[in-house]
């Protein structure tokens, strides 16, 4: 007999579009199963608080098409503490929660991890992150919307960099992975991507400068991804504005235009899918791990994987905007 009586959600580091999605179908999905739910507002920092409220499923009614997190999201430096992260299991036990489930990025399913080996509690997280960085997922919970967004933007920006024949430089998030950067470029027909992962050597900058911005191109776009590895767009056109003086060169950089909006209909039922396996995963005694996509299959992916290990950038992909872009 499963002893899990009362499961904890909350949604933790940057927001992402489909988080809502994701916090209905566990909600409904543990309701189904006869569970008590609760949901812990502002992450981490919510829960050594206590600002915690049980849900119903009318909580998470006409929620799915919504951007953000309804639960609030928020960084908290005193769970990173032993101190903090005892008050936290503290007011668990005093709420009479059996189980936690966690949606965030690198740093939650880190603090997921710490938590559940310091207190013997069950741990299940959700990849919700636009980046898409998180190893043993092929896609994350808000990815495919912030790459439509990008799509959207890029299109529009390439208006102004055609009637001016100009070489625009456009700053897009993912700080330690050139996902979003480089299937971004993919669908917006950019020239180039400058990502993380590859880190721009000099003879890289003139040999992308000389053969994508050839004659017969007036106008070009490159998506650079916002890191130290790149130096983000202003380190990249300043390096060609003094090298290339001929060029007039243009950053837009998209921020954070590329966290909100109404998740895509992919990351819907993405969320929705993963949802309801966290709850499948805890009634199968399942513990500390990721819910995780591969080959559209629910896998389960042990958290201390998911966080330890890189995801690898597709190197066919690479290939494919190389050629594309000639």
């Amino acid at each position: 007999m499963n002893k899990i009586r009362c499961i904890g959600i909350l949604t933790s580091g940057g927001d992402a579009p489909g988080m809502n999605a994701a916090i209905r179908a566990v909600t409904r999905s543990a309701i189904y199963n006869g569970m008590k739910v609760k949901g812990i507002y502002r992450g981490y920092k919510g829960l050594i608080t206590g600002e915690i409220e049980e849900f119903q499923t009318q909580h998470v009614s006409n929620i799915i098409q919504r951007g953000g997190t309804i639960l609030k999201t928020a960084r908290c430096m005193e769970f990173k503490t032993p101190e903090g992260r005892k008050l936290a299991y503290d007011r668990l036990v005093e709420e009479g929660i059996d189980a936690l489930i966690t949606i965030g990025g690198d740093g939650t399913l880190t603090g997921a991890r710490l938590f559940a080996q310091e207190f013997n509690i069950p741990i299940i997280g959700l990849p919700g992150t636009i980046d898409n960085d998180l190893y043993g997922t092929d896609l994350t919970i808000g990815y495919d919307t912030a790459l439509n967004t990008i799509m959207e933007c890029v299109d529009k920006i390439r208006d102004t960099a055609t009637s001016h024949d100009r070489l625009f430089f456009i700053e897009v998030m993912g700080r330690d992975a050139g996902f979003l950067a480089m299937n971004g470029a993919i669908a917006s027909g950019a020239e180039a991507a400058i990502i993380p992962e590859i880190s721009l050597a000099e003879e890289q900058l003139s040999d992308m400068i000389e053969n994508g911005f050839r004659k017969s191109k007036n106008s070009s776009i490159v998506l650079v991804a916002e890191s130290e590895v790149t130096g983000g767009a202003m380190g990249v056109a300043e390096r060609v504005k003094n090298e290339y003086p001929q060029f007039d060169v243009r950053v837009s950089i998209l921020g954070h235009l590329q966290r909100g909006g109404s998740p895509s209909a992919q990351d819907r039922i993405l969320a929705t899918r993963m949802g309801i396996a966290t709850v499948e995963a805890l009634l199968e005694d399942q513990r500390n791990v990721m819910i995780g996509i591969q080959n559209d299959q629910i896998v389960y992916v042990p958290i201390s994987k998911a966080i330890k290990n890189d995801k690898p950038i597709n190197q066919d992909l690479l290939h494919t905007l190389r050629i594309s872009s000639i």
